[in-house]
């Protein structure tokens, strides 16, 4: 097992200035472009790699001790059977700063691992968030944080009724890394 953890940071709760009609045959969905902003809330997410689960909690920062609250979060929520659980973050400096890394030894079961330079499409929890920010986010009407928060929650909870792991085809993979194994030219 395996977590992919990654943050959509400043997701705003925007209340649309006109409503939001609904796409009906033939004619399609029309959203206002006004809107009222409402401050901005943050998504933590992890996603499990073998199951598909995603684990989802918010805060209203993003800061190296909302990292470790997460954390926290998904080492709670594991089974206490679950001896070492990897986690892939991506290279952020808040995933690198020195609290984190001593909260880390305080969840020794919770294990860090950092992809390469530009390998951030290995973090499964980078997949997470843009499932949401595609199936629930794109044209959301929210009143406030809160609301905007409970959104989130329904979501998730809704796709663990169906959760299954994301997929990668062979054929993309094989391709991405025959470019990693090409030789590069050097520059003259």
């Amino acid at each position: 097992m395996g977590l992919g953890v990654d943050e959509n940071t400043r997701l705003p709760p925007r209340t649309r200035k006109a409503p939001t009609l609904a796409a009906q045959p033939g004619i399609p969905g029309r959203v206002a472009h006004a809107y009222s902003r409402q401050g901005a809330l943050n998504l933590f997410a992890g996603v499990d790699t073998r199951g598909g689960t995603v684990y989802a909690p918010t805060a209203a920062r993003k800061r190296q001790v909302e990292c470790l609250t997460c954390l926290a979060h998904l080492d709670r929520a594991m089974v206490p059977t679950l001896t070492t659980m990897p986690m892939v973050l991506d290279k952020v400096r808040m995933h690198k700063g020195p609290q984190v890394h001593t909260g880390l030894t305080k969840h020794p079961r919770c294990v860090g691992h950092l992809p390469p330079v530009h390998g951030a499409w290995m973090n499964q929890g980078e997949q997470g968030c843009a499932m949401v920010q595609r199936k629930r986010l794109q044209s959301a009407d929210c009143a406030d944080k809160h609301h905007l928060a409970e959104r989130l929650l329904a979501f998730v909870t809704a796709w663990h009724e169906q959760a299954h792991p994301f997929q990668w085809s062979t054929k993309s993979v094989a391709q991405v890394m025959a470019k990693c194994d090409r030789p590069r030219a050097k520059a003259a």
